[in-house]
């Protein structure tokens, strides 16, 4: 359970709702749970800028603008507070949290997309108190533990009621939400004293701690690679985002954690010797980090079995240091984060279970001694809204399943730990993702921040004449700024709706820094991080295979988050910029897997009412020369080469086998109007490429 610390200290406001809205479903929901399955073992990693920002929530003490839009009477709201209501009170996963309430999906058709600031003030006009009243509750209804949803009379009462809402109900709901903000931290204290769960911590704001200890540790994977102008190296940081975590533990606890998840699963051969002397007896990280150690492939067959399961499937001393390590299986746990969640959950429950018994007798096939311990790690908190009813009908089937089962057995992650007799003289140094540090490193962006980060810490250490209390508080800005999701977001690897407000708290942080010294601030922590270079900004390339449904729909998150994407700037056409229309064609995402090339079209209005309007979306091929497919008026899905799939989005199927073996591939997509003249040509000025070498990404198909 994850999230980077929101709060900017001078200001006391959290950017940012995340904290606050995981916690009214996930964070309190995922561990009550385990009161309905006492025989489950489990693990919960606790990351402690997530639970400070908790407790600050569940004492009344932490503000946010979401949640103060949403109390304030909705007669009052002004015209940019509305604004602001409209852009961000949708944001949840559609299908399962929105969709699933008439009146909530209701008022999205109404707002409609948000295409510019002209798009938001035409929605503006369109909604009446009433509406935005009852859009204030949604917004936090949908957010509601599901048991609270099915349990308690008064979110029962708000759910039946569903639209008509008055300020009373967002006080009742208010007081909802206190009630759950406050029994998280208490619901993860009992399950530990009664022995069900451990709590395992992370360094206290999330930095990732080989990069702390020396940022030239990137280059033992990328040995060409740029690097930051000045090298970063204070193990003594690293250090003391372990020491507090600590504290912080027992405060809250009242025990020690002997667990570590260093944060993104990120180890070196430096950090090891800190953890251990922080008190931890073990920590985690993905397969692909013991496979480059050991020179081996965990690759699968046919049956999804691991290569060489005695080795993936024990724990490992590391060295002399005393901390034991789990390595996860990767096919198996992502099943779970980005695969079950368009399962029916008994079916998705059984494939796991009979996958986890396969994987077992495999490991005794192979005739070693002792049993398998098999290790599952995933995010906590972002998977469940993909899933029906918030993923507590396949965590009741799992769980059922794994409470009686006759060949398997779970055990928290100390446990699974301690009995360690393999040992690893060293580390390869990596993330669970690729095992290297590319996401947070790799990037001009993130080298840039890395840099103005070794400036602000340079200048913590340098004399001044600013008071004792100034420089403490200027080093925890420092330490808040060691996190990695700053870095997550910087880059072409990652981008979301928010990725402006995480620059911006970035450099905050670093200003504070300076204000807090009394010393100039650099001109650069006023400007953007993010690259200006419109193409580095609006086209990324795949990350890994993708399979998605052809149904014209957003169907899940996850279908096309592996796809490459590109966004639609200012159409390209022969008309002077001064008469073009806006776009009508706002992005591109692409993909393929072993068999098809895969495209999405969206719109800026449905793709079923631009084709129904006469307009020809044409598919334009520079490699290989002349290849081109045109798709004119469609509804619903049309088999055949290509296979394509008209509603919301435009999707599209195309066999590789017709491209004749070609390695690379390079297209535009055009939008030509019923006369035939061509409107719209994306990317401007040059084709997107790829090269669908699917064994590229085989090996390394993990996505945050």
């Amino acid at each position: 359970m994850h999230q980077p610390f929101y709060e900017d200290l001078v200001t006391r406001e959290h950017i940012l709702p995340w904290v606050r809205l995981h916690a009214l479903k996930d964070y309190y929901g995922m561990a009550a749970l385990m009161r309905e399955f006492p025989d489950v073992r489990a693990t919960f990693n606790l990351v402690p800028s997530l639970l400070v920002q908790v407790e600050a929530f569940a004492l009344d003490r932490a503000y946010d603008r979401s949640l103060a839009l949403s109390l304030k009477p909705a007669v009052d709201l002004d015209p940019d507070e509305t604004a602001f209501v409209l852009q961000n009170f949708f944001h949840a996963q559609q299908q399962r949290m929105i969709d699933v309430h008439p009146r909530y999906a209701e008022l999205l058709a109404l707002r409609g997309p948000i295409s510019g600031p002209r798009a938001l003030e035409q929605a503006a006009r369109r909604f009446t108190a009433d509406d935005l009243r009852d859009l204030q509750v949604w917004h936090k209804l949908a957010w509601i533990d599901p048991s609270y949803q099915e349990g308690d009379p008064r979110v029962r009462r708000l759910i039946r009621q569903g639209s008509g809402f008055a300020e009373e109900d967002k006080a009742l709901l208010r007081a909802v939400e206190l009630e759950i903000l406050n029994k998280v931290i208490p619901e993860y204290r009992d399950a530990a004293a009664r022995g069900q769960i451990e709590i395992a911590t992370s360094p206290f704001y999330h930095p990732i701690l080989p990069l702390l200890c020396d940022t030239d540790v990137y280059k033992r994977t990328h040995p060409e690679s740029p690097m930051p102008h000045g090298r970063f190296r204070h193990p003594e940081d690293a250090t003391e985002q372990l020491t507090r975590a600590v504290r912080l533990h027992e405060r809250l606890f009242a025990r020690t954690p002997v667990g570590l998840w260093p944060s993104e699963g990120s180890v070196s051969d430096e950090m090891v010797p800190l953890v251990a002397a922080a008190g931890f007896e073990w920590m985690a990280t993905d397969e692909l980090i013991l496979a480059r150690t050991l020179g081996v492939d965990f690759g699968r067959d046919a049956q999804g079995l691991v290569n060489y399961p005695e080795r993936l499937y024990e724990p490992y001393r590391i060295g002399t240091s005393g901390v034991s390590c789990g390595f996860r299986d990767h096919a198996l746990s992502d099943l779970i984060g980005f695969v079950y969640s368009g399962w029916h959950s008994e079916h998705a429950a059984e494939d796991f279970v009979s996958r986890l018994t396969a994987a077992g007798r495999h490991f005794s096939a192979r005739g070693v001694a002792g049993e398998p311990t098999i290790f599952v790690i995933l995010d906590g908190e972002n998977a469940w809204e993909h899933f029906e009813g918030g993923g507590r009908p396949f965590l009741r089937a799992l769980y059922r399943r794994l409470s009686n089962h006759p060949e398997l057995r779970t055990v928290t992650m100390a446990e699974g730990c301690r009995q360690a007799r393999a040992e690893l003289p060293n580390l390869f140094p990596g993330s669970w993702i690729d095992a290297n540090f590319y996401i947070w490193i790799g990037h001009a962006d993130d080298r840039r921040a890395w840099s103005q980060l070794a400036d602000a810490r340079a200048a913590l250490d340098a004399p001044g004449t600013a008071d004792p209390a100034a420089i403490a508080q200027a080093r925890e800005e420092v330490l808040i700024a060691e996190g990695s999701d700053w870095f997550w977001w910087y880059g072409d690897d990652h981008s979301s709706a928010h990725d402006a407000e995480f620059d911006d708290l970035f450099r905050r942080h670093l200003r504070n820094v300076y204000r807090l010294l009394q010393k100039a601030i650099p001109d650069e922590l006023f400007e953007t991080n993010i690259s200006t270079d419109p193409r580095a900004l609006s086209l990324t390339a795949p990350i890994g295979l993708i399979r998605p449904t052809l149904d014209g729909e957003d169907t899940s998150y996850f279908e096309w988050l592996e796809a490459g994407r590109f966004e639609a700037g200012e159409v390209s056409g022969a008309m002077h910029p001064a008469e073009r229309p806006p776009s009508l064609l706002s992005g591109i995402r692409f993909g393929f897997d072993t068999e098809f090339l895969f495209l999405r079209i969206d719109g800026s209005r449905p793709m079923r009412d631009v084709l129904a309007e006469g307009y020809e979306v044409a598919v334009i091929f520079t490699r290989p020369e002349g290849m081109r497919f045109s798709i004119r008026e469609a509804g619903g899905v049309v088999r055949g080469t290509p296979a394509l799939a008209s509603g919301t989005l435009l999707e599209i199927a195309v066999p590789l086998s017709t491209f004749s073996g070609a390695r690379k591939l390079a297209f535009f997509v055009g939008l030509i109007e019923p006369d035939g003249t061509e409107v719209e040509r994306h990317p401007p000025g040059y084709p997107i490429e790829l090269e669908p070498a699917a064994e590229r990404f085989v090996a390394a198909n993990w996505t945050a």
